[in-house]
């Protein structure tokens, strides 16, 4: 119970819960829970593994985990927290993001013991009848006390009759996998209680629901998005997602620890006390930057990528900078960083330099109309860009 409710927003309810977990251990079954997501975009950043920690945390228990693709549900598109209809995605749009979906999150979850559906399966079956005959088993009234279409409703913007069969569809995910638990975010609490509703009119014992808080990414403000910009895709490499994790506030680092870490939560309260007591903040973080970047990739590149940030702390050269070669010596210093890729133009390269953040073999950079003789140069900006440009 403890493992099921660590960082957790909601468990409903937890006494049925307590009662499944421990009818499970008496008859020895375990306990089906399932994860639905549906395949909208082709990666995974780590806010979306928030709650394959958690199914990775109950399989290790002994349950079984289901992971559902919704490439059926992904044709009508979710409503959940839309302020506007979501177009819905072709089918070859589909079809490619789960390809990339299941694979993804293979890295959290342990693929040999992991039940991998899709809901076409049991969905497209249905039929025009069988969709009339599900849709009979749930009101409008209660469809609008969901918040967001009775937002648009009070707004006057536009709902579409096929929104409705979102959560309908969503909640028959769980009658056709007998689930006893679905997880998701907390913006799927309406999409979650469908389940428990439809499986009680198909005579099912209803599923219980649990819901993770939305991850705040890097900037500790907005929740973990790519169009925000304060992400850390899954499938960066190593050494970015180091330096990434290494980025965020003291205060964030304390919830990715309970949020992503994989340490007990005792080992977390002992390294707060630690750190309370005088130990450098930077050393937990560490820590958690490399069992992310460890997880996603290797030991072996976790290690190297802290060496990696150690260099760069130092000022010093990482290992295996890209290698350019251009000709057109004497070359503007602006030139050979927009033609090594460091800079996107030349005049930005040049407010680069005015920033002081351009460096030529380590030394600072302070004149815009500096010009480089062939030989072999390394060019930084910044902190992280560099190259080694052989200048012909």
């Amino acid at each position: 119970m403890a493992i099921s409710l660590r960082g957790v927003e909601e468990l409903i309810p937890r006494e049925d819960w307590l009662q499944k977990l421990a009818k499970s251990e008496q008859n020895g079954v375990p306990l089906r829970i399932k994860l639905g997501l549906d395949p909208t975009a082709p990666d995974i950043h780590v806010g979306h593994t928030v709650v394959l920690n958690k199914m990775r945390q109950l399989q290790d228990l002994g349950h079984q985990v289901i992971f559902l693709i919704g490439d059926f549900t992904s044709l009508i598109g979710d409503p959940s927290g839309r302020n506007t209809t979501r177009p819905p995605l072709t089918a070859e749009q589909i079809k490619a993001n789960a390809e990339t979906y299941y694979k993804q999150a293979s890295l959290v979850l342990d693929p040999a013991r992991t039940e991998i559906r899709y809901n076409s399966e049991w969905s497209e079956p249905l039929g025009a009848r069988g969709m009339i005959q599900l849709a009979a088993r749930y009101t409008v009234a209660r469809m609008m006390e969901r918040n967001d279409f009775a937002d648009r409703f009070k707004a006057q913007t536009p709902i579409s009759i096929h929104e409705f069969l979102y959560p309908l569809m969503q909640g028959y995910d769980s009658v056709a996998l007998q689930s006893d638990l679905e997880l998701g975010g907390t913006d799927q609490t309406f999409n979650l209680l469908m389940g428990r509703h439809l499986q009680q009119e198909y005579g099912q014992e209803p599923q219980c629901i649990l819901t993770m808080p939305l991850l705040e990414g890097l900037d500790g403000v907005e929740k973990m998005s790519k169009s925000k910009n304060n992400y850390i895709g899954i499938n960066e490499d190593a050494n970015t997602m180091f330096a990434k994790v290494l980025s965020i506030s003291d205060d964030l680092m304390w919830r990715w620890y309970t949020l992503l870490s994989f340490r007990s939560e005792a080992d977390i309260l002992a390294l707060k006390a630690e750190i309370a007591a005088g130990r450098n903040p930077k050393d937990a973080k560490v820590m958690l930057a490399k069992e992310i970047t460890a997880r996603f990739h290797s030991t072996q590149a976790a290690d190297a990528a802290e060496q990696d940030f150690v260099n760069r702390s130092k000022g010093g050269v990482p290992d295996n900078i890209p290698e350019v070669r251009l000709g057109g010596a004497p070359l503007g210093i602006g030139a050979l960083l927009k033609q090594a890729g460091l800079a996107p133009s030349t005049s930005e390269a040049n407010r680069l330099i005015d920033g002081g953040g351009v460096r030529v073999d380590s030394f600072v950079v302070s004149d815009k109309a500096l010009k480089l003789e062939p030989g072999v140069y390394v060019l930084q900006v910044g902190k992280r860009k560099f190259a080694k440009v052989t200048l012909a």
